[in-house]
């Protein structure tokens, strides 16, 4: 379980991203993490992986405090941040560079991720254009093998065949164990992905539910500026 408790953050002295703020992942299912611009979606994974450590209050990963950024935590958490870059390397020397890092790592399971976005395992990084790079990193995020996937924004830079091909190769990684966290504002992206749903906005949480219609189709669009319009004082 991810849990955060009455955490604050700012980047600067004069305007908190988040106060007070509290909410908890359980483990097992994919999360759709929703709010406008400014209300800390990317600060929060941030803050889940430890590389930002709350002003007030605390993150703790299965009862470990996240800002110990203890090694045993790490190997089971991947952070596909929605700004990155790759080194100038070939993919297998790439992975075997950070497969120690994670022990449940499958190159199997990479294969079938790279063979899904249709790209192979035989590519220099260096020479791959931003969503190449993005279905690349992806793949390599899947096959981690951790308990705990982030992921901002993943959808940004992908073709309308490459998100299809991405909202396939998460449900083909699904374990009872996995939890994914995708904060995206490309809702229609990842409506038919996710189990559950949380809204946040203004350091509060407007929405923290299981979708439970499956079998439908759910307009996350709609039910978003539903719940935002329906609370605008909180």
């Amino acid at each position: 379980m991810i849990s955060i408790q009455n955490i604050s953050f700012g980047y600067n002295s004069y305007q908190k991203v988040l106060d007070d703020f509290s909410l908890e992942f359980s483990q097992g299912g994919i999360y759709g993490l929703l709010g406008k611009n400014g209300t800390g979606k990317s600060t929060l994974l941030y803050l889940m992986m430890g590389l930002l450590r709350p002003q007030k209050g605390n993150v703790s990963i299965d009862g470990t405090s996240a800002v110990l950024r203890r090694p045993e935590v790490l190997s089971e958490m991947f952070l596909v941040p929605e700004e990155y870059d790759l080194p100038p390397i070939s993919l297998s020397r790439y992975v075997r560079a950070i497969k120690p890092f994670y022990p449940r790592f499958s190159e199997e399971l990479l294969e079938r991720t790279l063979d899904n976005f249709e790209m192979t395992s035989d590519v220099n990084l260096g020479q791959l254009s931003m969503g190449q790079k993005k279905k690349v990193y992806m793949s390599v995020a899947i096959a981690s093998g951790t308990r705990y996937l982030l992921m901002d924004e993943p959808t940004n830079g992908l073709d309308i065949l490459s998100k299809s091909q991405f909202r396939k190769a998460i449900i083909d990684s699904m374990t009872d164990e996995r939890t994914v966290i995708v904060s995206t504002h490309q809702v229609h992206d990842v409506e038919r992905l996710l189990d559950h749903i949380c809204i946040i906005e203004r350091n509060k949480v407007l929405l923290n539910e299981p979708l439970v219609e499956k079998d439908q189709a759910i307009d996350l669009e709609e039910l978003f500026i539903k719940t935002v319009e329906q609370k605008p004082n909180i």
